[in-house]
C-alpha cells in the first residue's frame, strides 16, 4: 500500500473512525503541511483545500474494504495504521488531534482559511465566515494575471494539483491537449481525468490531437540528437500540414487570451510543444511563456 494512503486510514482511526467530507480534506491539509514532503496537494476550490488525488485514493480503498462507500470518509480496515506511520508523522498526528479534535467543521475551515488564504481564493462561502481583514488576504492571495499570453506546459514529475496550480496561477482560460493520444498511466492526465480537473477549476478543456506525434515515434529517443531529427520531422511532415489546427488554436488565443498547450515532457524543448509555439511565435508574434 502506497505510504499516503496509510495517511489517510490513520488520520480517520485517529478522528473517530468518520469524518464529514469537507472536514477531512481540511484536517488532511493541516497534516500534510506539517510533513517534510507533504503526502497530499491541493487545488483551492468550492470550500477551499482540495486534494484531487486523495479523492481517488478514496476510490481504491472501498475497493479493497479499507473505507466504506460512502459520501463520508468512513475507516472500515481489518487492522490499525496508527502504527504504521513514522514517528514523526505518528507525533504530527497526535499534536493535530489534541489541537483540533474538539473543533466544529466550520471553525475548522475558517482556520485553514486564515493560516493558508491561497486556497480560499475560489470558495464560495468565504464571504459568509471570514472577517474584512480576512478576506483582504485572502484577495492578496488570489492570483493576478491580464496579460495576453500563450503558455506551455508538461505533466512529468508533478502532482495533478501543482499541474493545476501553475494554470490557476497564470489564470489560464483555456488548456489545450495536444498529445496524439489523451491517455496516461499517471493519475489526473488522462482525458477524462484531466478534463474533469480543468472544470473544477474553471477552465476550458480542448483535444486537438491533429497536433501530436504518433507514440511510436517517441521510442529510443536517447540523444539531443535524436529529438532534433524527431522535431525537424514533425515540423515537417506533420505541422506544416495542420495550418487548419493551427488556425483554429490562433482563433481560440483571440477568444481565451490565456491558453495553455500542454503534452507530457517537462522540458518544452524536449517536447512537440515547443514546436507549435515556436511557429505561432513567429507567425503571429504570439508571447509565450514556458511554464
Amino acid at each position: 500500500m502506497y505510504y499516503r494512503r496509510k495517511v489517510i486510514l490513520a488520520l480517520l482511526e485517529k478522528f473517530g473512525g468518520e469524518l464529514k467530507p469537507t472536514h477531512f480534506q481540511k484536517l488532511l491539509l493541516l497534516f500534510t503541511r506539517r510533513q517534510r514532503k507533504p503526502a497530499y496537494e491541493f487545488v483551492p476550490y468550492k470550500y477551499g483545500a482540495f486534494s484531487f488525488q486523495a479523492r481517488a485514493d478514496k476510490g481504491t480503498m472501498i475497493k479493497y474494504g479499507q473505507l466504506k462507500d460512502a459520501k463520508q470518509w468512513v475507516f472500515s480496515a481489518k487492522q490499525s495504521y496508527l502504527g504504521e506511520l513514522n514517528k514523526t508523522d505518528q507525533k504530527i498526528l497526535d499534536d493535530l488531534w489534541k489541537q483540533f479534535r474538539h473543533i466544529s467543521t466550520e471553525e475548522l475551515v475558517k482556520y485553514t482559511y486564515r493560516e493558508y488564504p491561497f486556497y480560499a481564493t475560489r470558495s464560495e462561502i468565504a464571504k459568509e465566515l471570514l472577517t474584512d481583514d480576512e478576506l483582504k488576504r485572502v484577495e492578496f492571495s488570489r492570483p493576478q494575471n491580464q496579460s495576453k499570453k500563450l503558455y506551455t506546459i508538461g505533466y512529468e514529475g508533478i502532482s495533478a494539483e501543482e499541474y493545476m496550480n501553475r494554470l490557476y496561477s497564470k489564470r489560464v482560460n483555456l488548456l489545450v491537449d495536444v498529445r496524439k493520444n489523451s491517455m496516461s498511466m499517471k493519475y489526473g492526465f488522462s482525458k477524462s481525468q484531466l478534463k474533469n480537473m480543468c472544470q473544477k477549476m474553471g477552465i476550458e478543456f480542448m483535444h486537438i490531437p491533429e497536433l501530436g506525434i504518433e507514440s511510436n515515434k517517441r521510442q529510443n529517443l536517447d540523444t539531443s540528437k535524436d529529438y532534433e531529427l524527431l522535431f525537424k520531422e514533425y515540423e515537417q511532415e506533420i505541422l506544416s500540414q495542420r495550418k487548419n489546427q493551427l488556425n483554429q488554436l490562433i482563433e481560440l488565443f483571440e477568444k481565451y487570451e490565456r491558453v495553455a498547450i500542454t503534452c507530457f515532457e517537462k522540458e518544452h524543448l524536449s517536447c512537440h510543444r515547443h514546436k507549435i509555439s515556436d511557429y505561432l511565435h513567429a507567425e503571429y508574434e504570439v508571447p509565450i511563456e514556458h511554464i
